[in-house]
């Protein structure tokens, strides 16, 4: 699929990070072919108005999010008190048109995989449901470990495509420190899942150049959509 889902374990955690290095990096590299930003369901003012400032999308604010709601809670939370529904149709027909258009849509997931999107669904769910590649973003600090460990699980459980982990410095850490709280080896060992690189901690994420390096330095060709004949680019 020419699609991928950036979750994590938790909110505020460097998904919005990984979604940009990635568009960085495709916008730098594969300039040719054309690129989308979705954040399908959105509370609260953020991450669609980043995408916004920082790339070209030839994009509509709706095409970005179709669900969005104003108060920065669980979406089901949210709506309700908006009096509205969580309408997954309207999301899942946006993504539908915007893969159908473009050579890679980049999806960003709201809160963590076990973050609610209706009274019924979790993220997780939703990532199964849409059969959408998947790369999981776990900070690193203490209990890194754990955190992928359950939500490696729980991908597992549902039934998620989870292509990778990615380990996020959300504050600035030693290499001491990053090895004894995220020890590469441990996790992969506990959960199978291949690690495809360390984010650093970065002081300005607006920086398109550094955000295209981050992700040059990361194992992200797993991630990449193929041209068909010709490999990526």
């Amino acid at each position: 699929m020419n699609a991928l889902l950036i979750t994590g374990t938790d909110t505020e955690i460097g998904k919005t990070v990984l979604t940009s290095a990635l568009a960085a990096y495709w916008q730098r590299y594969c300039s040719s072919r054309s690129l989308a930003i979705m954040k399908p369901i959105q509370a609260g003012i953020g991450d669609r108005e980043l995408y916004i400032q920082l790339f070209s999308l030839e994009q509509s604010p709706d095409e970005i999010t179709p669900l969005y709601f104003t108060a920065p809670l669980a979406p089901p939370v949210a709506a309700e008190r908006e009096g509205r529904q969580v309408e997954l149709k309207l999301a899942w027909q946006t993504f539908d048109k915007e893969r159908s258009q473009r050579d890679w849509v980049l999806v960003e997931a709201i809160g963590g995989l076990g973050t609610p999107v209706t009274n019924e669904i979790t993220v997780a769910d939703l990532a199964a449901s849409w059969r959408l590649p998947t790369v999981l973003v776990v900070p690193v600090r203490l209990g890194a470990i754990a955190q992928a460990v359950a939500n490696v699980a729980l991908a597992r459980q549902v039934g998620v495509n989870l292509k990778g982990i990615v380990l996020n410095c959300v504050q600035p850490l030693s290499e001491e420190e990053i090895a004894n709280w995220a020890p590469i080896d441990l996790i992969r060992s506990l959960t199978n899942i291949p690690i495809l690189g360390i984010i650093p901690h970065l002081v300005d994420t607006s920086d398109l150049t550094k955000l295209a390096q981050v992700a040059s330095n990361l194992d992200i060709e797993c991630l990449l959509p193929k041209k068909e004949g010709n490999g990526i680019g």
